[in-house]
């Protein structure tokens, strides 16, 4: 089997190139009660993440007439690296605010806004891109495998990568932090993953486990619009537990709505886990919810 969408690249106004893939609703719904949605992988991954054939976030939202754009981040594939700065992960969210801004003039006519769904690393420039004031019409955001504190084995680990642009992670030790137990996905998984990965700019290890930890309250109390935050029960990467996956909620003190919790039985990679086709209609309901709203109170 292959992947199901349609391979697209864009060249912002500033000259950043960003690729990805896009899937075509089956039947199209009622724009005005239908979100532009806009995907955003996480580390090591492409935005292929979205679209593995049995697992795909792309082709779900297709049956429902949902479009959906998968943008590679800068410094994937063929998108355009950006110069960390300060983090990398503020300077994705800036890069993408244009970007995201540009596919809504191009694919958003009659739709009700733009709806984010970001993972891991992605669902921090997500949430740091809903952060920002941005001048097209932002609906609300889902983000998953992302919570407050890591642990310090990870954490120091990442700290003594060798100091180059892009790491390979080794496949065995990627596979045994993004996969819960065995039980938890089908054993086509892990492999059935592999075609989504690659390598990962040395740059978003290091402030994922250390400047966002220290930013990441601030940046969550600054988003305004609806949260959909869901967290692996298995996860490796963050110290996980329902008491962290609240505190993770309770930190949008400004959202108007936030609905948060831990999925029971998946690890990080919850799209990949059994639980995979329930988190990502849970996603796209949310999303359809936000756009209705959004229509009731014009």
């Amino acid at each position: 089997m292959t992947p199901t969408a349609t391979p697209f690249t864009h060249t912002s106004a500033n000259g950043l190139t960003i690729t990805g893939r896009r899937n075509t609703p089956y039947t199209p719904a009622a724009a005005a009660q239908v979100p532009l949605v806009i995907a955003v992988h996480g580390g090591t991954y492409t935005s292929e993440y979205f679209d593995i054939p049995g697992y795909s976030l792309l082709e779900r939202a297709a049956s429902l007439g949902v479009p959906v754009i998968a943008v590679d981040r800068p410094g994937y594939l063929g998108s355009t690296h950006v110069e960390p700065g300060e983090s990398i992960i503020l300077a994705n969210a800036e890069a993408l605010d244009r970007v995201i801004g540009e596919l809504w003039q191009q694919h958003g006519d009659g739709h009700a806004g733009v709806f984010l769904i970001g993972h891991s690393i992605g669902g921090a420039v997500v949430t740091a891109v809903a952060a920002r004031e941005t001048a097209w019409p932002l609906l609300g955001i889902a983000v998953s495998g992302c919570l407050l504190q890591v642990p310090d084995g990870p954490r120091l680990a990442f700290d003594a990568l060798p100091d180059i642009l892009m790491i390979d992670l080794p496949g065995p030790m990627k596979d045994s932090v993004m996969f819960g137990p065995a039980w938890t996905h089908d054993t086509a998984m892990p492999e059935l993953s592999h075609s989504s990965g690659t390598s990962v700019p040395r740059a978003e290890l290091i402030d994922i486990n250390n400047g966002w930890i220290g930013r990441v309250r601030s940046v969550n109390a600054q988003v305004k619009v609806p949260v959909h935050a869901r967290q692996g029960e298995f996860d490796a990467l963050w110290i996980t537990d329902a008491g962290q996956a609240a505190d993770y909620a309770a930190s949008f003190t400004a959202a108007p709505v936030v609905d948060g919790r831990l999925v029971r039985n998946a690890g990080h990679c919850v799209d990949f886990h059994h639980a995979g086709a329930a988190l990502q209609l849970s996603q796209l309901a949310f999303a359809l919810e936000c756009s209705v709203a959004k229509q009731d109170a014009a």
